[in-house]
């Protein structure tokens, strides 16, 4: 996937924890940037980053990282995002490309925008790509193969820049669509977001049962308490920042879980077993026809730890 001359001039990378480090290494795989500046707050993580040789320059301050890139892509969480484009507005080069890896988008637009430059391209980004992994170390380059990047460009956006980060994220092996930043928010309140806080109310609730204790919470784990835990133990900053940031949307999916919730309870309750068989076929074919789209494989811990890839946040 490599080319001789590279896509891009300067790559900026503000945030280094899993998808920035990812970036950094699938960047650094494919060639597509004549030089890769790394940017994060904290000096302990900076200096782990170049010991793992991420990129070809350091910065402390994110406005050295950005000058003169023709990319700059933040990986920080959501809600840091307005703060930061804040910061690095001013030291954007003319026709630079300004993207983001955040899992809401409306909150980014909303934030991001009116500290954009008119001579920079904004162009919002989600890679749905993720493990429950944090820092420097845990990014792998072939974390985005097979998976999607969903771009929501707003309305009058130079639509070359918009097919050269679509370019960009197929090179690092991303499937690539664009959408409306509102729809998009939707679609990942419900196949990530609410599936998230409902893992974290689980593990939670396990964990206050006063008749069944914590050892036997951990020994007897099966697989569907597990995989919760899998969930459950994502970044704890980047996760209240989506909930606060795609508040409305995740309170409506919220809510008609919490009505689909009621009707199992009293299927359960009546001893309605048609209902019941109904219900778990009905999502078993959905659980198939994930595996038929290719967003799943057969492999022990989501095949985070081979060639493939990893699993959505």
């Amino acid at each position: 996937m490599t080319s001789e001359k590279p896509m891009f001039e300067r790559v900026a990378l503000v945030g280094i924890g899993l998808i920035g480090s990812s970036l950094a290494h699938a960047v650094r795989r494919g060639n597509l940037a004549g030089e890769i500046v790394i940017s994060t707050r904290s000096a302990e993580t900076l200096a782990r980053a170049e010991e793992l040789g991420l990129g070809d320059r350091y910065a402390a301050d994110a406005t050295e990282a950005v000058k003169d890139a023709d990319l700059v892509i933040l990986s920080v969480p959501v809600g840091a995002c307005g703060a930061v484009a804040k910061q690095i507005g001013p030291h954007l080069r003319d026709g630079a490309i300004l993207t983001d890896a955040g899992s809401t988008k409306g909150s980014v637009m909303r934030d991001m925008a009116p500290h954009v430059p008119p001579h920079v391209h904004f162009v919002p980004g989600h890679p749905i790509a993720g493990t429950e992994q944090s820092g420097p170390d845990a990014g792998f380059a072939s974390l985005f193969e097979g998976r999607w990047a969903i771009l929501t460009p707003p309305p009058g956006t130079d639509p070359a820049a918009v097919e050269k980060l679509s370019r960009f994220w197929k090179a690092c092996g991303s499937k690539v669509e664009t959408m409306d930043a509102d729809h998009h928010d939707r679609v990942l309140a419900i196949v990530s977001h609410l599936p998230h806080i409902i893992a974290y109310n689980i593990v939670g609730t396990a964990d206050d049962l006063e008749s069944v204790s914590k050892s036997e919470v951990i020994k007897y784990s099966a697989s569907g308490f597990r995989d919760f835990t899998r969930l459950a133990a994502s970044d704890p900053t980047m996760w209240r920042d989506v909930c606060l940031a795609n508040r409305e949307a995740i309170l409506e999916m919220l809510g008609r879980f919490t009505e689909d919730l009621a009707a199992l309870q009293k299927a359960i309750r009546w001893s309605d077993g048609d209902a019941l068989f109904d219900l778990f076929t009905h999502t078993r074919s959905v659980r198939r026809s994930i595996i038929e789209a290719g967003q799943e494989i057969d492999a022990p811990d989501f095949g985070r730890h081979t060639e493939i890839g990893g699993d959505d946040n």
